[in-house]
């Protein structure tokens, strides 16, 4: 079996002289209490009938509820622990993190009750700085802030 791949959009802007990340935290029990090391850029997974860059668009606004435009630059892909692999795109945008809306997805919980739930497949969104943003993201996803400060020609914290 081909090892799972998803595509996502790396959201960045400046503000205040600082380079800030846009990351999104997953919904559901598993990740309720979880934080450091627990967020992520907006993705999802794709088939390979599908480009790489318009699943990412999709897959942003299906964990947003918000479209973007824009320069879109593609970035390495790198590989998560799991083994799967995430194509991202960065691009500049200064978005309210208030007003993402998330859809959602059903599981059943507790495990083994025969009831099933509704959550939102991402909880919250925030915006952090560059070395927030590395603590807080998804070890496998760090390489890709590091790609947009080397693009930027920002010095890694």
């Amino acid at each position: 079996m081909a090892a799972k791949q998803s595509a996502g959009l790396l959201v960045y802007r400046h503000r205040a002289g600082a380079l800030e990340i846009f990351l999104v935290h997953p919904g559901g029990p598993f990740w309720a209490k979880k934080d450091a090391g627990a967020w992520s850029i907006p993705k999802g997974e794709f088939g390979d009938d599908e480009e790489k860059l318009a699943a990412a668009r999709r897959e942003f606004h299906e964990e947003t509820g918000l479209a973007l435009d824009g320069v879109f630059v593609e970035l390495a892909p790198v590989k998560q622990s799991g083994g799967k692999q995430v194509f991202a795109w960065a691009v500049e945008q200064d978005l309210d993190a208030a007003a993402v809306r998330s859809n959602s997805f059903s599981l059943e919980w507790p495990p083994g009750s025969g009831r099933t739930q509704e959550f939102p497949e991402i909880d919250r969104a925030a915006w952090f700085d560059v070395p927030l943003a590395l603590v807080k993201i998804l070890k496998g996803q760090q390489p890709l802030v590091l790609q947009l400060l080397a693009r930027l020609g920002i010095d890694p914290p």
